[in-house]
């Protein structure tokens, strides 16, 4: 292992903090790259491919699980729906775009200076595969919570229309 100083100046002492969270940022994702020795399509690709095997495999299941899985699949398109906003198009045009080139067999994300579907290995757009698997591990469990906490929510307003006037002191 090799080490090398890195010099930060700045105004004052927020900016630097600034430069040093940025710089261990960079490394950390450089070091996840070295370390898993894998990396993804960027760009909302990964996303979007995502989203068509889920809707291909909705096509197997039955029952309610359809209604989940088609939930989670459109939860992926926030990613590059949220790109193609923040660099000023129009989110729809891009999802619609990018969904029809990707059905048509491309691997396709969002050309941030395009607004237009692009692969992302000619963009040089990657992102780190541990990043996308933290991301798809805690999106389950959050939502996991998010149930949990409606449950215990519904259970509450059906306890309190059960007994009417048992105790009208607590409004919980």
């Amino acid at each position: 292992p090799q080490s090398c100083p890195i010099l930060l100046k700045g105004p004052h002492k927020h900016i630097i903090d600034q430069m040093k969270d940025a710089i261990r940022d960079g490394l950390r994702a450089v070091r996840n790259a070295v370390e898993d020795a894998k990396m993804v399509h960027g760009a909302g690709a990964f996303e979007v491919q995502a989203h068509m095997d889920l809707v291909e495999f909705k096509k197997t299941i039955t029952g309610r699980a359809k209604l989940g899985v088609q939930a989670y699949a459109d939860a992926l398109l926030v990613i590059p729906r949220t790109l193609a906003e923040n660099a000023g198009y129009d989110a729809n045009d891009t999802i619609i775009k990018i969904q029809e080139a990707a059905a048509a067999g491309k691997t396709v994300g969002v050309d941030l200076s395009t607004g237009e579907p692009a692969n992302p290995e000619d963009l040089g757009v990657w992102d780190n595969w541990r990043v996308k698997r933290q991301m798809l591990d805690s999106s389950a469990v959050i939502c996991e919570q998010l149930l949990l906490v409606d449950e215990i929510i519904r259970a509450g307003k059906q306890i309190k229309k059960a007994a009417p006037g048992a105790d009208t002191a607590y409004a919980g």
